[in-house]
């Protein structure tokens, strides 16, 4: 397992070499010295903690945290504000704007360590509880109710952002057959032998994949260009393919997935159901042109088909 990530925004180039010095062998920083900067990779990257200084000349911490709960890819990682000692009666309003903490200079290695270590252990297991009860039992993967909580949420952040979205819905071939010809439980085992594939090519912060509903499967991922998420999805089907789980000879001679998806900037009032249809049609046709096989588009000006 990799190192913990850890984003800290201060104007101080002082302070920020000071906490490099200290956190840079326990965890992997990235170091901002703007309140935007910071916004930015916060929204990009997958951190288990932000530092962040109170005091900054273009938007001060208090803002910064507002934005950073407001959002859905950031608002459950937790953030400790950094603070002098002139500033420590804004304490309450950064722990009432979601501050986990606050650290006042002048710091104390231990106690920045101790801090730090303290909240991103607790920030791993609140995540643990909640993946747990958001979870597929059968599949490993995050369940219906858990894309149904987030999908929405996350296409919000990609209209505020003006950040592409995708979405896309595949299922396993054939799957009745492939129940009636080796069984449920087998079934299962393919369900979660297909699920394990393809959730470990859906690894950042920002990349939901669930399972839908019996044999099918939806993931939604931001910042992607509609190419680039056809050839991810082709890797999937592929990666699916490359299992070699034989099926009923009737159908063909390994299991394969079908997968239909669209991909957009969305604006603001849009509606998020409509391109679900639509990634849904792409299925169909990716289904109707022999399965097996990934069907995309931009929502209107292209689409990518795979040949079989």
């Amino acid at each position: 397992m990799g190192k913990d990530r850890i984003l800290v925004i201060d104007d101080s180039a002082v302070q920020i070499e000071f906490l490099h010095s200290i956190l840079k062998d326990d965890y992997n920083l990235t170091m901002c010295q703007t309140a935007a900067e910071g916004l930015r990779a916060a929204k990009e990257g997958d951190f288990s903690l932000i530092l962040l200084d109170v005091v900054m000349p273009d938007m001060d911490g208090f803002t910064l945290i507002r934005e950073l709960k407001a959002t859905d890819l950031t608002k459950h990682v937790p953030v400790i504000m950094i603070t002098g000692l002139a500033d420590i009666q804004y304490e309450e309003r950064g722990l009432l704007l979601g501050a986990v903490d606050y650290i006042a200079k002048p710091f104390s290695p231990v106690i920045i360590k101790a801090r730090v270590n303290t909240h991103i252990q607790l920030y791993h297991y609140q995540t643990q509880f909640k993946e747990q009860a958001l979870m597929d039992e059968l599949s490993g993967v995050a369940n219906r109710r858990r894309y149904e909580a987030e999908s929405a949420a996350r296409w919000q952040d990609a209209a505020r952002f003006g950040l592409p979205f995708s979405v896309c819905l595949f299922d396993i071939d054939k799957f009745k057959v492939y129940n009636d010809t080796f069984g449920h439980p087998a079934g299962d085992k393919v369900i979660a032998a297909v699920a394990k594939a393809a959730a470990s090519h859906f690894r950042r912060a920002t990349d939901l994949f669930a399972r839908y509903g019996g044999e099918e499967f939806a993931a939604v991922f931001v910042g992607t260009t509609a190419q680039g998420a056809f050839e991810l999805l082709q890797e999937v089907r592929q990666a699916i393919e490359g299992l070699q789980i034989p099926h009923d000879p009737s159908v063909g001679p390994c299991v394969t997935v079908s997968i239909g998806g669209v991909t957009l900037v969305p604006k603001q009032g849009d509606d998020y159901h409509t391109y679900l249809k639509l990634a849904d049609t792409m299925l169909y046709d990716a289904k109707r042109l022999g399965r097996n096989r990934v069907v995309w588009s931009d929502a209107g000006k292209t689409q990518w088909m795979e040949k079989s």
